[in-house]
C-alpha cells in the first residue's frame, strides 16, 4: 500500500491491519481447534468483527481510496462465510455464530454507500442467517444488533427502485427471511408481540410469499410451527394466559403457508402438515374448543396411513381425550378405544396407557369391559401373544370387573375372556395364573365374610376354568370347594354335591366338603322330629344313600395324604348336631383310629378310652332303632369292646391304668350288661354274645390285676359269671357248628382249652376266699359242675378217654351237689357208641357210688344206672365182673327194701329185671359148677321175689330149682 494511503487515512489502515492480522492467526486455529478449546478463536474472532464496525464507522463517504481495503475485506468475509459451513457443529455453537459474526461485519464494511439492489438482497440474507445463528447459540445483544443493521438494509431494499420487476423475487425472499430471523430472535427474547407483528408481516403479503422457494416455505412453517407449539407447550405447563387462542394463531399461520404446498414439493411436506395439524388439534383441545379439536382430528385420521406409528397413535390418544372432555357417549368412545387398539404394537407400555386410560373411567363398566375385552381379543388374535400383555390385561379385567354393580354381567365377562384365552392356545404361567386366582379370591372371600353367599360361589366357580389347570392343577379343586360351602350356606345342598363331586376325592379338603354336603343334605331332607305335642310321632328314616356318602367321605378322607384331625373333631360336632348317628359313629371311629400309641404318653390312652365309650353309648342307640341292621351293630359293638381291652392292658404295661380305671369299669358293666340283654333279645348270637362276655371278662381280669386296692366281692362274682358265660357260649356254639355229625377238631380243642382255663380261674378265685357269700358260693359251684360237664362232652366228642376218665374222678369227688353233673356225665358217657367198655363202666361206676354216698340220685335213675351197670359187668362175664355185678344187686335189694311203696319206690320192671338176671346168672353159675356164686345169686333172687307180685310162688320155684340142680351135681 503506497504511502500517500497510509498516511492519508492512518485510523483506517491501523484497522484494516489489525484485522487482517487477528485473521492470519485466527485462520490457522479454526480447522485444528479442539472443540473444547475454542474460546480463544472466539474471542479473536469478536475482535475481528468489533474491528470491521469500527472500519465501517472510519471510511470516508465520499473518498474512494479505501475501496481496495474493503475488496479485500469482503473477500475475507466470504472466506470466513463459507468457512462457517465447514467447521464442524454442536448444539449452540459459539464458533460458527463468531465466524458469521465476524463474516457479516466484514462483508458489512466493505459494503457501497450506495449499494445495489443485488447487494442489498445478498447483504440482507447473511444479516438475517447471522441474526438466527447469533439468537440460536444465545447472543441475543449481538444478534440484536446485527438484525439492527439488517433493518437498515431491509429498509434500503424496499426503498430501491426496480421498476421492471427484475428482482421482485430475490427482493420477496430476502425480506422475508428477514422477517423470520427477527421473528425468531424476538420470540426467544421472550419479545412475543414483535415476534406476532412480524410472523404477521409474512403471512399478509400473499403475493411476495409466493416467491418463496418451496423448501424456504417448508422451513418457514416449521418455525411457525414450532413457536406454535411451544406456546402449547407452556399452556400444557401451566402458564397463565390464553395460550390456546394463541398458539391457534403461529399454527394457523404455519398450516397456511404449509397448506399452499403441494406435498410432493418437498420429502416431508406431507409429514409437516400432518404435524400442524395435530399441533392444532392439540391447541383447539387445550383452548377447550373440543368440536373443532375432533374436526380436525377426523380429518386428520382419515389422511394417515393404517400403521401403529407413534404419530397417528398420538393423533387417537388425543382424539380420544376431546371424546373424553365432551363426554361422548360410550359407543363413540369404544370406537375410539378400538382405533387405537387396532393400530398398535402390543407390548407392556402401550398396554399400560390403555390401562391407565380406562382408569379415569371407572365408573363406565360396560364401556371399560368391552374395551379391554377388545384389547384381549386382538392381542389374542395377533401373530405375537405377549405372554405378560395377556397377564395384564385378565389381571385389569378381573379387578374392574369386582367393581361392577351387575354381578352376572361380571361373572359372565370373567368367563367369556378365560374361554378365549383358553381357545388361543395362550398358556398362562404359574406366576400371573396365580396372581389371577388370588384376586379371585379375594373378591370370594369379600362376599363370603359380607354373607353373599350365591355371589362368592361364583367368583370361586370363575376360578376352576380350564385355563388355571396347567399352570396351577390344585386351584380348581380349592375353587369348586369354596364355591360348594358357599352353597351350603345357603342351604342349596344340592348344588353344593353337584359342585364338589367335580372335584377330584383324593384331597382330604374335598372329602370334608364333600362329608359336610352329605351330612346337611340329609338334615334338610330328613329332619329331627321336632320336641312339640307331636313328637310321639316316630321319627322319620334318614336317607341311607347320603349317609353311606358321609361316612364313605370320612373314610377316604383320613387315607388322604393332607388329612388333619382337626377335620375329624369338626365332622364329630356337625354330625352330632345333625343327629345322624351312622356318621358320628363313622367320625368317631375314623378319630380313634387317628390315635397312636407308640411313645404317647397316658392322655392319649384316656382320649381313646373316652371315643370308645361314646361310640359304644352311639352303637347301643342305633341297635335299638326299629330299622337297624343288628348284626353289623353287635359286630361293631364287639369290636370296639375288644379294642377297649386291649387299650386297658396297654395303659397297665405303662402304668397308666388308674387314668382309665372309671372307664374301664363303665365298659366291662357295659359289656356285661350288653351280652345279658344279648341272652334275651338277640337271635342266633351266641357267637357274639359270648364275646361279650369274654370282654367283660378280661377286662373284669386287667382291672382286678391292675387296682391297687382290695376288689369288692361282687366284681369277682361279675368275674366269674362272665367266664362262666363266656366258655357256655362258646360250647353251644360248637355244638350248633356240627353238620351232620362231622365237628371242628381244632374249635373243640380250642373250647375244651377254654373251658378249662376257665374252670382254673373259677377255681382260684375260690381258693382265695374271694367269693363270702353262701348262696354266691354254692352258684359258683354249680358253674364249676356245668364246665366239667361242657369238659366232658367235648372230650367224648374228641375221643380223649383217658381225660374224660379224670373228669369223672374229679366229679365223684366234687361234693353233694353234683347230682346233675352226674346224670349229665353218664348220659354223655352212655350215649357215646364210640366209648370205650371199661370207660363207660369205671365211670357209671364211680357216678354210682358218688350217688349212693351222697344220697344224690332218686331211686329211679339209681335203678337205670345199676341195670346199665350190671349188664355191662354181665356181658364181661369175668369172675371179678361177676362179683361186683351180685353186690351191685344186692345193693339194690337193700334200695328196694327201703323204697318198696310210695311215689319215690323202686320201679317194678327193674325190679323184674334184677329177679330174672339174678335167677339167669345164677343159673349159669350153677351149670358151670360154681356153686358159691351159684347160691349167691339165687339167695338174692330169692329176697327180690318178696318185692315182685307173686312173689312168694316164684321164690318158691327158685328155691326148688336151686335144690334140684344142687341135689343132681351132689349126685355127680
Amino acid at each position: 500500500m503506497s504511502a500517500r494511503k497510509k498516511k492519508t487515512f492512518p485510523g483506517l489502515q491501523q484497522t484494516f491491519d489489525s484485522i487482517k492480522d487477528l485473521l492470519i492467526t485466527t485462520k490457522t486455529q479454526i480447522d485444528n481447534a479442539d472443540p473444547a478449546l475454542r474460546a480463544p478463536v472466539i474471542e479473536k474472532l469478536r475482535q475481528v468483527a468489533s474491528l470491521a464496525e469500527s472500519f465501517a464507522e472510519q471510511r470516508p463517504q465520499s473518498n474512494k481510496d479505501w475501496l481496495q481495503l474493503a475488496d479485500q475485506l469482503d473477500q475475507e468475509g466470504v472466506n470466513l462465510w463459507n468457512i462457517s459451513g465447514l467447521v464442524q457443529k454442536t448444539p449452540h455453537d459459539e464458533l460458527v455464530a463468531a465466524l458469521r459474526l465476524a463474516a457479516f461485519r466484514l462483508i458489512e464494511a466493505a459494503l457501497e454507500s450506495k449499494p445495489g439492489i443485488e447487494t442489498l438482497v445478498h447483504v440482507l440474507q447473511l444479516a438475517s442467517k447471522t441474526g438466527a445463528t447469533l439468537s440460536d447459540s444465545g447472543n441475543g445483544d449481538v444478534a440484536g444488533s446485527v438484525l439492527a443493521s439488517a433493518a437498515r438494509f431491509e429498509e434500503l431494499l424496499r426503498n430501491a427502485e426496480d421498476a421492471e420487476g427484475t428482482h421482485r423475487a430475490d427482493r420477496a425472499c430476502a425480506t422475508i427471511v428477514y422477517f423470520s430471523a427477527r421473528m425468531e430472535a424476538a420470540w426467544k427474547e421472550g419479545n412475543h408481540s414483535v415476534a406476532a407483528w412480524m410472523a404477521q408481516k409474512i403471512t399478509d403479503d400473499e403475493q411476495r410469499l409466493s416467491f418463496l422457494p418451496p423448501h424456504d416455505r417448508e422451513r418457514l412453517a416449521c418455525k411457525l410451527h414450532d413457536i406454535g407449539k411451544s406456546v402449547l407447550k407452556a399452556q400444557a405447563g401451566g402458564a397463565e394466559g390464553n395460550e390456546g387462542q394463541e398458539a391457534l394463531t403461529w399454527l394457523q399461520k404455519a398450516f397456511a403457508i404449509a397448506d399452499r404446498l403441494d406435498d410432493s414439493a418437498g420429502k416431508g411436506m406431507a409429514e409437516l402438515k400432518v404435524s400442524i395439524l395435530r399441533t392444532i388439534a392439540r391447541a383447539y383441545f387445550i383452548s377447550g374448543s373440543y368440536d373443532r379439536a375432533e374436526a380436525a382430528l377426523d380429518e386428520l385420521i382419515l389422511t394417515l396411513d393404517e400403521n401403529g406409528r407413534s404419530e397417528h397413535q398420538e393423533l387417537r390418544w388425543l382424539r380420544l381425550a376431546v371424546l373424553k372432555r365432551r363426554k361422548a357417549g360410550d359407543t363413540v368412545l369404544l370406537d375410539a378405544f378400538k382405533s387405537i387398539i387396532d393400530h398398535m404394537t402390543f407390548c407392556e407400555t402401550n398396554i399400560t396407557d390403555i390401562l391407565q386410560d380406562l382408569r379415569t373411567l371407572s365408573n363406565q363398566h360396560v364401556l371399560v369391559t368391552n374395551v379391554i375385552q377388545h384389547c384381549l381379543q386382538r392381542l389374542l388374535a395377533s401373530g405375537d401373544r405377549a405372554p405378560d400383555c395377556v397377564n395384564r390385561l385378565l389381571l385389569s379385567l378381573i379387578v374392574h370387573c369386582s367393581k361392577d354393580d351387575d354381578h352376572s354381567r361380571a361373572i359372565t365377562t370373567i368367563d367369556s375372556a378365560f374361554t378365549a384365552t383358553f381357545e388361543a392356545e395362550c398358556n398362562i404361567l404359574e406366576l400371573p395364573a396365580t396372581a389371577c386366582l388370588t384376586l379371585i379370591w379375594q373378591y370370594g372371600d369379600r362376599h363370603f365374610n359380607a354373607k353373599r353367599w350365591s355371589p362368592a360361589a361364583e367368583w370361586y366357580l370363575t376360578g376352576s376354568h380350564q385355563l388355571f389347570r396347567a399352570a396351577c392343577p390344585r386351584s380348581g379343586a380349592k375353587c369348586f370347594r369354596k364355591a360348594a360351602l358357599c352353597y351350603i350356606e345357603q342351604k342349596e345342598y344340592a348344588r353344593a354335591a353337584t359342585v364338589i363331586q367335580r372335584c377330584p376325592s383324593n384331597d382330604a379338603a374335598t372329602l370334608y366338603v364333600l362329608f359336610l354336603t352329605a351330612v346337611h343334605q340329609g338334615s334338610s331332607l330328613y329332619p329331627p322330629a321336632a320336641c312339640t305335642h307331636t313328637s310321639y310321632a316316630p321319627e322319620p328314616r334318614r336317607a341311607a344313600g347320603l349317609d353311606d356318602e358321609a361316612i364313605r367321605a370320612v373314610r377316604e378322607m383320613v387315607k388322604a395324604a393332607d388329612f388333619d384331625r382337626k377335620m375329624l373333631l369338626l365332622a364329630t360336632q356337625i354330625s352330632h348336631e345333625s343327629d345322624m348317628k351312622p356318621v358320628l359313629l363313622s367320625v368317631l371311629e375314623a378319630l380313634l383310629k387317628t390315635l397312636t400309641f407308640e411313645n404317647s404318653s397316658g392322655e392319649t390312652v384316656v382320649e381313646a378310652m373316652a371315643l370308645i365309650r361314646c361310640i359304644i353309648r352311639l352303637v347301643l342307640k342305633l341297635l335299638v332303632e326299629p330299622a337297624a341292621n343288628k348284626p353289623v351293630l353287635i359286630e361293631t359293638l364287639i369290636s370296639h369292646f375288644q379294642t377297649a381291652n386291649i387299650l386297658a392292658k396297654e395303659a397297665c404295661a405303662r402304668k397308666a391304668f388308674a387314668l382309665i380305671i372309671k372307664d374301664v369299669s363303665w365298659v366291662w358293666r357295659t359289656a356285661y350288661n350288653c351280652a345279658v340283654q344279648g341272652c334275651a333279645e338277640w337271635e342266633r348270637s351266641e357267637a357274639r354274645i359270648s364275646q361279650l362276655f369274654e370282654v367283660a371278662r378280661d377286662l373284669l381280669t386287667t382291672s382286678c390285676e391292675a387296682t391297687p386296692v382290695e376288689v369288692a366281692a361282687d366284681v369277682y362274682l361279675h368275674l366269674i359269671n362272665a367266664t362262666f358265660s363266656c366258655v357256655s357260649g362258646r360250647v353251644f356254639v360248637g355244638r350248633s357248628s356240627v353238620i351232620d355229625g362231622a365237628v371242628d377238631v381244632g374249635r373243640l380243642r380250642e373250647n375244651v382249652a377254654e373251658v378249662k382255663a376257665s374252670k382254673q380261674k373259677i377255681l382260684s378265685i375260690m381258693e382265695k376266699n374271694k367269693i363270702t357269700d353262701a348262696d354266691d358260693i354254692v352258684r359258683v359251684q354249680y358253674f364249676l359242675h356245668v364246665l366239667r360237664v361242657f369238659e366232658a362232652e367235648i372230650l367224648a366228642q374228641l375221643k380223649e378217654w383217658n381225660q374224660l376218665s379224670q373228669i369223672v374222678t374229679d366229679v365223684v369227688t366234687s361234693g353233694s351237689l353234683g347230682v346233675g353233673t352226674y346224670e349229665a356225665i353218664a348220659d354223655i358217657l352212655w350215649a357215646e357208641p364210640d366209648c370205650p367198655v371199661n370207660v363207660l363202666l369205671s365211670g357209671l361206676e364211680a357216678i354210682l357210688r358218688a350217688s349212693l354216698d351222697h344220697n344224690s340220685l332218686s331211686v329211679e335213675k339209681f335203678s337205670r344206672w345199676l341195670r346199665a351197670i350190671c349188664t355191662i359187668m354181665l356181658a364181661r362175664n369175668s369172675p371179678a365182673d361177676r362179683l361186683k355185678a351180685v353186690g351191685y344187686v344186692e345193693q339194690a335189694v337193700s334200695v328196694i327194701e327201703d323204697n318198696c311203696d310210695g311215689d319215690e319206690s323202686y320201679p317194678m320192671e327193674e325190679r323184674n329185671w334184677l329177679l330174672g338176671t339174678a335167677y339167669n346168672t345164677g343159673f349159669e353159675c350153677l351149670e358151670a359148677s360154681m356153686l358159691d356164686e351159684a347160691k349167691r345169686w339165687f339167695e338174692t333172687a330169692t329176697v327180690i321175689c318178696k318185692f315182685v307180685p307173686g312173689g312168694k310162688e316164684r321164690a318158691a320155684k327158685i328155691s326148688e330149682t336151686y335144690m334140684h340142680l344142687l341135689a343132681r351135681y351132689n349126685q355127680t
